[in-house]
């Protein structure tokens, strides 16, 4: 699901080490923004490995395709 808009926020819960929670403090990380960013990068990750998947027979397909016959204007490449 996408946030509407960008400055959307939405309160939740996350259990961490309380450890590892001081010892970022004391190194002033934002928890928050750390978080994430983190979390973003892992979700348009696991949408990429989705989307690879979900499309596995077509890329196949289009690759078998160009394997047989080529670029259209190989030929005329000059690079």
């Amino acid at each position: 699901m996408r946030m509407k808009r960008a400055h959307a926020r939405k309160a939740t819960n996350v259990s961490l080490s309380a450890a590892l929670v001081e010892e970022a403090r004391e190194l002033d990380i934002n928890l928050s923004r750390e978080f994430e960013e983190h979390l973003a990068a892992l979700v348009r990750e696991r949408r990429a490995d989705r989307w690879r998947a979900e499309n596995k027979k077509a890329i196949e397909a289009y690759v078998k395709f160009f394997e047989r016959h080529g670029i259209w204007n190989e030929d005329e490449r000059e690079w």
